[in-house]
Order: structure tokens, then sequence, then C-alpha cells
């Protein structure tokens, strides 16, 4: 798959993409996540304590190791959208879209005219101008737009916010989505499978690709939720992958050693 417009194009096809999340604010930690083979890295600034210089230092770097920059943004308002895309992310993940008016709304952030009001001027994302002509030319078709379906007011609205033109992919949230239904983390409550069965289906039938994340580092639940017809896959994130690995490795240690853990 090729970089940046590829996103697009492969889901389209019907490809499963992996990706993973970033909430560590350093090129080091970027360059490693997307040289492993990632698809894609997102990074998060809805939770991750990370500011916009950082973030375009990021998107450099995913960028330069062949993978595709996107950022999870911390709401869905036109300032913000703008200048993360002018930083450099090829794609945009928005919290907490529930009706069709806010799927239509990041769209407008997202998108160039005639698709949408996205203001166009030198930046980062163009090589401060030099480039512009051809970013302008292809970032309509390039730049993926995801939305995130994190409340049971979204699944209710899901056939029209998945109806609205230029939108790509929606993640599902299932910590948010629970909370939102009184069933806080309760993964096997029969509601919220209901809630993922009209998920998936609405998304098969409005040819939107449906994401999710699996946040602790399995690869067979990975596997497992491409089977089901996740094709977005975040494949954990730099914390956890970073903490399980070593929460794991000194357990064992301390063990073979004959000391608890403190």
């Amino acid at each position: 798959m090729s970089r940046s417009g590829g996103l697009r194009e492969a889901l389209k096809a019907g490809q499963v993409l992996v990706g993973g999340w970033i909430q560590i604010p350093h090129p080091a930690v970027a360059e490693l996540l997307a040289s492993s083979g990632l698809d894609w890295v997102a990074v998060d600034v809805e939770h991750g304590a990370i500011s916009l210089p950082e973030s375009a230092q990021l998107f450099r770097a995913i960028s330069a190791c062949g993978s595709v920059p996107l950022v999870r943004l911390p709401g869905n308002e036109y300032p913000v959208t703008k200048r993360y895309l002018d930083a450099g992310a090829m794609g945009a993940i928005a919290p907490f879209i529930n009706t069709r008016e806010d799927a239509e709304q990041l769209v407008r952030c997202v998108k160039y005219p005639p698709l949408g009001a996205r203001g166009a001027g030198y930046c980062v994302a163009n090589r401060f101008g030099f480039e512009f002509a051809d970013y302008f030319a292809r970032a309509n078709d390039e730049i993926l737009t995801c939305v995130q379906i994190e409340h049971i007011t979204a699944i209710e609205n899901l056939d029209e916010i998945l109806a609205v033109p230029e939108v790509d992919a929606a993640f599902i949230g299932p910590y948010d989505l629970t909370a939102s239904m009184g069933i806080t983390g309760e993964f096997d409550h029969p509601q919220y499978k209901r809630a993922l069965e009209r998920f998936l289906h609405c998304c098969q039938e409005q040819r939107v690709a449906a994401g999710t994340h699996v946040v602790q580092p399995n690869p067979q639940e990975v596997v497992a939720r491409a089977e089901e017809g996740y094709r977005l896959i975040a494949y954990s994130l730099d914390v956890t992958l970073l903490g399980t690995a070593c929460r794991t490795g000194v357990a064992q240690i301390r063990s073979a050693l004959g000391r608890r853990p403190e």
C-alpha cells in the first residue's frame, strides 16, 4: 500500500489496515512505531499530553518512516482541526460524533472547497508553500475522514451519520459508549453487543470502514476483529506496549529470583 492517499484507496478496496496510537510526544517513539510496519499511526491529542508543535514533529517522523500520520482530535472544532491538518496529519479522527450535523461539520473542517470549507494557506503540510499547488490538488483525495461513535445517541443516528459524503471510516468507542448506556465497561452486556452488531451492519451497508482499538497488545485479538469485519484496527498504543512489556518482564524476573512484585 502506498502512503497518504493509499489509506482511502485501500479501505475502499476492502483491505484491513492496522495502525497504532501514540501518546508520548517524542519523535523517537513515533519512529519506532511507524517503522514497525504499521499502516498508520494516530497522534492522540484527545487524551495524550501532546502540543501542536510536538504533533508536527511526530507527523514528520511517522511519514519519514513510511507510515501515514493521523490525528485523534480533541474535539470537532474548525480552528483546531485545520491546524493539525496544516501541521501534517493526513487524516482526522474526531470524538463524539453523535449526529449527521456533527459528521458534516467534520467534513467541512477536513476538506478544501468545494467539498468543505478548510482554509488554504502556507503551512507545514505543503512545505511552507513550496508545494502548495500539489498539496491542494491531492488533499481532498488523500486525507482520511473518520468519525468516532461513542455514545448511544450516535448508535441511534448511525445511518444518518455514515450517509454523510466523504466519511471514510467510523471508530467504535467501547468505554464511552457503555458509559452512555449505564453499563460502563460491561462489554459482555447484551445491550452493548446489540450496539456492536448494529455498528458493524450499518458500516457494511453504508460502505464505511468499521474501526476499533485493540488496547492490549494481543495480535490474535486484532486478527479476530478483522475476521468480524473491522477494517481499520489500532493495535494497542505506545504507553501500553512499553508498560506491558516492562511489567511482564520484571514480574518474570522477580518470580525467577524468588521475589514478590512490590
